[in-house]
């Protein structure tokens, strides 16, 4: 019998046992960058949302329409002095490094995106924090990767990385099982990196977990009514495939929009940050007007109170253009932060919108429909958003409907993306 075993499956004592070993230090290392990551984070957005943002919402209503501006013009001078002319890219970075090996994150260009986020963020800019979290634990990952070669002789360059960056997400929303999904989903559109599967899910689980002993397990989004049970109906699955219907198409325009952001971050750096800060004053204005709300500050978290109320259609339809413009002007003006939550808050307001035409009386359940859809359309991560949708809520009911919405925007989607850098497996291959 041993003369037909095949020879490939034999594993010589000493490689098996430095196999063992080195699985054991990449799960180890692996905890070691999530609970700096989720560390870091905390005090990131305690500083940010807790110190800076809520004095800032909290103030005269005027403030609103030039602080984000002057945010922006920080932004930029971190940027060019401390960051030593560093993009404002975050996510990105971290696209970028996970495909290219030979592309660096540096410490330089590390704190001053950091603190031009500070910056963008405390001052009202309208992006998300899980942007430079999401940095932050795959430069930290990269870092100690790189500095221990004999540990990871042979290992791929990306192990920590990845754990880095899914610890960050798991962190700054309080769910681990996302954070991990997201972090090996995003660098591809219909494939994930599954080799880094273990260390991504240590890391997010040791990040997640030093967050919340900082702070609390309160999930991230809440409902009014206690113990609530989340229930649907066949009408609500035919109502999920027309938000995810409605869904990609607004990812569309925001993506695009997006993109266009990105690109004008090209322009001369007085000129784009004049362009940027008047347009953020003028959109604050035109939503306080309407809405008599700083419904355009922020990453867009107050947008879901918001929500709560009666609006009418058209008023759903301009606030959802005004964030996006909100969004896209942030960035144009080399604000530093992520697109995540504009995309979550985007997909709330579309999810909010039909629902008001297909269940009027219960449009929770379509609101967080919209979030699953508009999600994954823009980021290309279905898996993702729906993992989101049901950590973020604490209500894994919800996970069928959203189903149908991710994959029903996906298929419209096209190859739409908010990112650039992400590669489909034939350009992987």
């Amino acid at each position: 019998m041993a003369g037909l075993r095949p020879s490939t499956f034999e594993i010589p004592t000493g490689e098996l046992r430095d196999i063992v070993r080195r699985s054991r230090e990449v799960v180890l290392l692996a905890a070691v960058t999530g609970a700096i990551t989720g560390l870091f984070v905390r005090f990131f957005e305690y500083f940010v949302a807790e110190v800076l943002f809520e004095q800032l919402i909290h103030g005269p209503w005027y403030l609103g329409i030039v602080m984000p501006g002057l945010g922006l013009v920080a932004s930029a001078i971190l940027l060019q002095t401390l960051g030593n002319g560093a993009s404002p890219a975050t996510s990105d970075e971290y696209l970028r490094a996970f495909h290219d090996p030979e592309y660096p994150l540096r410490p330089r260009a590390f704190w001053g995106r950091i603190t031009a986020a500070v910056s963008t963020l405390g001052s009202g800019g309208a992006m998300g924090l899980e942007g430079p979290s999401m940095y932050a634990g795959s430069a930290f990952g990269a870092m100690i990767q790189r500095r221990l070669p004999t540990a990871f002789r042979g290992a791929d360059h990306r192990t920590l990385l990845v754990a880095g960056a899914a610890a960050g997400v798991a962190a700054i929303f309080k769910a681990p099982a996302t954070g991990a999904i997201f972090a090996l989903e995003v660098p591809y559109r219909d494939q994930m990196a599954r080799r880094m599967l273990l260390p991504a899910l240590v890391a997010s689980a040791s990040g997640y977990l030093v967050f919340v002993f900082l702070s609390n397990t309160e999930p991230i989004f809440s409902f009014e009514e206690e113990n609530r049970i989340a229930s649907f109906g066949y009408r609500d699955l035919i109502g999920a495939v027309l938000i995810g219907v409605f869904c990609a198409f607004g990812a569309r325009m925001f993506s695009r929009a997006i993109r266009w952001g990105k690109a004008f971050t090209l322009q001369p750096v007085v000129w784009r940050v004049f362009v940027a800060a008047s347009a953020l004053g003028v959109v604050f204005l035109i939503g306080r007007v309407l809405t008599g709300e700083s419904i355009t500050l922020g990453s867009g978290f107050e947008v879901f109170f918001w929500l709560g109320e009666e609006h009418h259609l058209l008023l759903l339809v301009a606030v959802f253009f005004l964030r996006m413009a909100a969004t896209t002007f942030t960035l144009a003006g080399g604000g530093v932060g992520g697109v995540f939550i504009p995309l979550v808050v985007g997909g709330a307001i579309v999810g909010r919108a039909v629902g008001d035409l297909v269940d009027p009386l219960d449009p929770t359940l379509y609101v967080l429909l919209g979030i699953a859809a508009f999600l994954g359309a823009g980021y290309r991560v279905p898996l993702a958003a729906v993992m989101f949708v049901a950590e973020s809520t604490g209500q894994p009911g919800f996970i069928v409907p959203a189903l149908f919405a991710a994959v029903a925007a996906e298929l419209v989607m096209g190859d739409v993306s908010v990112t650039t850098f992400q590669r489909t497996p034939e350009q992987d291959r």
